[in-house]
């Protein structure tokens, strides 16, 4: 499998996002993408196609997590979108993960990535205990999601990057990890708690880094992402 830096979107309307976009115009390889929650419910569904139609690979980042029959219905209407990757929470159970991928199948069998959310980047042991009242170590946490999710037919997970070779040891190289929590070493965290470089991402084994502000609030986010894919990929 081969790896690849996905650019978080998180702006609040169409026009900023393609004021963004624009800077790679002419570039060899259009960046992935991913649409979060923020520009999704400002633009709905036609920021997907506009985006699809300009070339670009889109990892929709809904989360979704509800009980598995409202999942599965809501997963068969993003799945007409031809996104690339999809996502739900792990903590929705096994029931809820299967159903989920039963709704996206297509009638010829084809489908999306789907990944499942184990612990937010922004979640530390601590406010896991006090908010959650899980007690487990959080990397026990995340390794017992993974597990889960594999069994459910997933085929990777969002975690951290620090858990990613772990994850990997348990569920197999072919079980894709996505990270976010991503930063450059001589920049500033913001308001995540378990992040790591692209570089040590790479060694650990992550297969996707998702990286938002060190790249969109760059003076030059072409050469931002640039060194992402110099570090990350190689």
């Amino acid at each position: 499998m081969g790896k690849d830096v996905i650019i978080a979107l998180d702006f609040e309307s169409k026009e900023r996002t393609m004021q963004f976009l624009d800077r790679f115009a002419g570039q060899e390889k259009l960046p992935f993408v991913k649409i979060g929650m923020e520009l999704y419910y400002a633009e709905g569904p036609d920021i997907v196609r506009e985006l699809k139609a300009r070339g670009h690979r889109i990892f929709l980042d809904l989360k979704l997590h509800d009980i598995p029959n409202t999942v599965k219905k809501a997963m068969a209407v993003l799945s007409r979108l031809d996104v690339d990757m999809l996502n739900l929470h792990a903590a929705g159970t096994k029931a809820m993960m299967e159903a989920a991928l039963e709704g996206v199948t297509r009638p010829d069998g084809s489908r999306p990535l789907v990944i499942a959310v184990t612990q937010l980047t922004s979640t530390s042991q601590e406010r896991m205990e006090n908010d959650l009242l899980i007690r487990e170590p959080i990397d026990q946490v995340v390794l017992h999601y993974a597990k889960c999710a594999a069994d459910a037919g997933l085929d990777g997970i969002v975690c951290s990057p620090l858990e990613a070779g772990k994850v990997h040891q348990v569920c197999g190289q072919n079980f894709v990890t996505v990270t976010p929590g991503v930063r450059f070493a001589d920049g500033e965290i913001g308001d995540q708690v378990r992040v790591t470089t692209p570089e040590k991402a790479k060694e650990i084994g992550s297969d996707y880094i998702v990286v938002g502000r060190p790249v969109t609030q760059a003076a030059d986010p072409v050469a931002a992402y640039q060194r992402c894919l110099a570090e990350f990929v190689g």
